[in-house]
Formats: structure tokens, C-alpha cells, sequence
């Protein structure tokens, strides 16, 4: 929605333009165990849900200041779930289409759900797999754009995997480092514009379309919090059963993880057709080079997985119904969930639609906790999920 925008010529070229991303959902996880045994034979709690929340409110003003090419934006995220707000700025410059540099919070893009497709998916939110496996938010600086061959790209240097509630007192001197490529051979995604990479086809064109990827990360993961704190702040990583990697007694009794280095390979790819859509991924992740302040049992841990998702538009531009799943098989666990659910799109447009879904986590639990997502780390069993989201 474009606020002002100068005409041809102005001594000052000015655009402000402003975004919105609301997502109201309903979430109940009552049918899980309330307790789980990590992989040490320690009982922990699952914490259960049966609640209505705004689970992410975002508004984005953004646009150019003195010259085309001098891009800004300001965002500020909120999430009644996790009850965290979120100040983010953005500075960049447009070179051409194949080079725009910018600065600020954004998504490290070792995954494809973190390079311009939320909330775009197909069931709204992350899958299981991918919530464990990604990176989070950070600041930093990226290069992105669009190479000959139908080539894109988004390079990236930040603080870290997730820093976006952790001050920069705290933040350590290591710098992540993340990549994403992906290529379409048969034409864009999607049409121009906020959804231009969303996993539906929600156009449902005629003609095939294609989209393979691969996203590759390396960041040295600071526990950030002093060693008498019970809980730390970096809250970016999980082990497979289900338990923070930082967390003391995560890996052996009593025995705390200072540092870690965290390497993820993703591989993606997309498939669309007259209302066909079909997303995958493949997840890759190795922890290791760890510092801890007693002996570990172990150097390393070696963890993968997938998800899948399949939806088709039965009623075009109107409803589509899905199917998706995701795995883990962990160093220490396993973990698979299955779901499927029906998007209506209630005004023909694609930024606007209800997601009905029942998923269920039917081997082994979620190896994730995240308060503005589906899953607790531990859950397991039938969750329905009832959601509208306005993305404009």
C-alpha cells in the first residue's frame, strides 16, 4: 500500500509504502503426554496449549529516500504468544537486479522458509523439521539478486543464529555465515510482488514451474548467559530429543555446553502446475567443536530430516486442500508428524485466507519449543489448529 511516492523529476524522490502481516490462530495440544524421558532418562514437563492468540502482528513501513536506489525499512514485530516485540531497521542500496546490498534484522537464510516466502507456505507455519533445523533472526549484512540463467541468490554475514532478544553486550565476536541459491528454469515462481515465492500456486498457470535450491550455514553458537544461571539465552538450538543444547545436563549430568559450532545443509526444491503445488526439503546438521565445563560423552551429533508438503487448488483461487509431513531422525530421537488441513481464500486475493489443519506427531515428540509455533518440545499426539492471516 503506497503511502506517498513523488512524481518524475522531484528534487527529493521519496516512496513509503506500508505492510502488514497478522496472523490470529487458534491452538489446542491437550491430547499430548504432559511428561517426557530425554535420551539421559530425565522426566521433563510438556507444557500444553488450548489458547487464542495474535500469534504474529508485523507492520513494515519501507520504501526509497534521495535517490531510487536508497532503500530503507522499519519493521516492528509482535507475538502476543511469545509476548515479545521486536524494533527492527533495514538500509540498503539497489546496484541493479543482480546486486542490491543491505544492512539490518532479516532472516539467516539457511533455509528456504528464511529467503522471502513468509507466510506464504502451505500450512502458514513452519513444518517440525524445519523449526529445528533453521537458523533464526539476527543482524547483519547481505547481498541478494538475480544472476543470468535464472539464478538467484542471498549471501549473508551476522551475529549469530538468533540474537534478537540477546543484547550485543552478550553477543560473542563469532560471526555466522549463511548462503542461499536457487534456480528457475522454467520462468519465475510466482507472479511479481510480496508473494512472488510463496509455495502455492495460487494462480494455478498453465505452464510448469520449477524451483531448486540449497542453503548451507556455519556459525560458532555462544550459550550467552553467565554458567550460575540455570537457563541460557541462547535458545537457538535443540538436540533431537527435545532438550536446549545449552542447557545444563543436555548432553551429560550436570555438565553445561559454553560453545558449540552449528553447520546446516539444506537442499529444496518446488514443483507448480494449474493448481498443483509440491514444496520439499532436506535438512543436514552437525553440532561439534563443543566447550563445556566437564567431560561430554561424545565429540559430535549428526542429525536429519525432511518435510513435504502437497496442496492443490480445488475450487481456483478459492480453496485448497493440503497435505503435509516432516521427520527427524536424530543422534538421540526420532520424530515424524503428518497433518493435513483446507485454505480458503474468502476474497480473491492470495494475501488473505483461514487454514484449517489436524496434525499429529505419531512417532517419537517434537524436538522443538517455540511459543509462536504449533509445537512444545515433548508433545506428541492430535493438533487442531484453526488460523487467518492477512499478509498485504
Amino acid at each position: 500500500m503506497v503511502i506517498w511516492e513523488t512524481g518524475p523529476g522531484a528534487k527529493v524522490p521519496f516512496l513509503l509504502k506500508f505492510n502488514i502481516n497478522t496472523q490470529i490462530r487458534f491452538l489446542n495440544t491437550q491430547n499430548s503426554d504432559r511428561e517426557f524421558t530425554d535420551h539421559l532418562g530425565v522426566t521433563r514437563e510438556v507444557h500444553v496449549r488450548n489458547d487464542i492468540t495474535v500469534n504474529r502482528a508485523m507492520f513494515i513501513l519501507g520504501g526509497y529516500v534521495f535517490d531510487p536506489r536508497a532503500r530503507y525499512s522499519f519493521t516492528v514485530w509482535t507475538s502476543a504468544g511469545s509476548a515479545s516485540i521486536v524494533i527492527a531497521s533495514n538500509i540498503g542500496w539497489y546496484f541493479d537486479k543482480a546486486l542490491t546490498v543491505t544492512g539490518g534484522y532479516t532472516g539467516v537464510p539457511g533455509s528456504r522458509s528464511l529467503v522471502n516466502t513468509f507466510p506464504f507456505f502451505a500450512s502458514t507455519d513452519r513444518t517440525m523439521a524445519d523449526n529445528l533445523f533453521r537458523p533464526g533472526f539476527t543482524q547483519g549484512v547481505w547481498a541478494s539478486g538475480e544472476l543470468p540463467h535464472d539464478l538467484n541468490y542471498l549471501a549473508f554475514v551476522g551475529n549469530g543464529l538468533n540474537t534478537l532478544n540477546v543484547s550485543a553486550q552478550k553477543i560473542d565476536t563469532h560471526l555466522a555465515m549463511s548462503g542461499s541459491l536457487w534456480w528457475e528454469p522454467l520462468g519465475a515462481y510466482g507472479p511479481p510482488g510480496k508473494s512472488r515465492n510463496m509455495y502455492d500456486d495460487f494462480y494455478a498457470e498453465k505452464k510448469v514451474r520449477v524451483r531448486l535450491g540449497t542453503s548451507f550455514t556455519h556459525s560458532r553458537e555462544d550459550r550467552f548467559s553467565n554458567l550460575d544461571q540455570s537457563s541460557p539465552e541462547n535458545t537457538s538450538l535443540y538436540n533431537s530429543d527435545g532438550v536446549l543444547t545449552f542447557s545444563t545436563g543436555a548432553f551429560a549430568p550436570g555438565v553445561t555446553v559454553d560453545l558449540a559450532t552449528y553447520e546446516m545443509w539444506a537442499i529444496d526444491g518446488g514443483f507448480k502446475w494449474n493448481g498443483l503445488a509440491i514444496n520439499g526439503q532436506y535438512y543436514l546438521r552437525r553440532l561439534d567443536d563443543f566447550e563445556a565445563d566437564g567431560p561430554l560423552p561424545l565429540t559430535s551429533t549428526k542429525d536429519d530430516g525432511g518435510e513435504l508438503s502437497v496442496g492443490h487448488f480445488v475450487k481456483p483461487r478459492k480453496l485448497m486442500v493440503y497435505g503435509r509431513g516432516s521427520w527427524v531422525r536424530g543422534e538421540f530421537s526420532d520424530s515424524r508428524e503428518i497433518g493435513a488441513g483446507m485454505k480458503w481464500h474468502y476474497l480473491p486475493t492470495e494475501r488473505l485466507w483461514m487454514t484449517a489443519e489436524l496434525f499429529n506427531i505419531s512417532q517419537g515428540r517434537s524436538p522443538y519449543n517455540g511459543t509462536f509455533t504449533p509445537y512444545t518440545n515433548g508433545m506428541n499426539g492430535w493438533v487442531p489448529m484453526l488460523q487467518v492471516v492477512l499478509a498485504f
